[in-house]
């Protein structure tokens, strides 16, 4: 059974930083499309990162570009944990946080769309608030 579990979300002061965690299980993390998005109040949900199986490509949504670090370990088999590393984190980054996961190798192409459809798993969701 595929499991996602975030933690790390928190009230962090602008310019901080935050690191978040995706915890998994069910699945090889390796052979899987892999996903943050995340849905600030009243607004839609955006594609953050993404890491694509198929040559490890990291990619990331333009807000967030230069700022957060996706990456991931897998420690073999069917339980790994995603990461997610923001820098210089800003008001408008305040949002709930979530990981997704897909068996699809070309999940990751249309991630910045963040439908919730092209990813089969997801975890619950971590707070992230920015504010002085």
């Amino acid at each position: 059974q595929v499991q996602l579990v975030e933690s790390g979300g928190g009230l962090v002061q602008p310019g901080g930083s935050l690191r978040l965690s995706c915890h998994t299980s069910g699945f090889d993390l390796d052979y899987f499309s892999n996903a943050w998005f995340r849905q600030a109040p009243g607004k839609e949900r955006e594609g953050v990162s993404c890491i694509s199986p198929i040559d490890d490509t990291i990619s990331y949504g333009d807000s967030v570009k230069g700022r957060f670090t996706m990456s991931r370990m897998s420690r073999g088999g069917a339980t790994g944990t995603l990461y997610l590393q923001m820098h210089n984190l800003k008001p408008e980054d305040t949002a709930i946080y979530y990981c997704a996961t897909d068996v699809q190798p070309s999940a990751c192409r249309n991630f910045r769309a963040a439908r919730s459809s092209d990813f089969s798993s997801w975890g619950q969701g971590t707070q992230v608030t920015v504010s002085s």
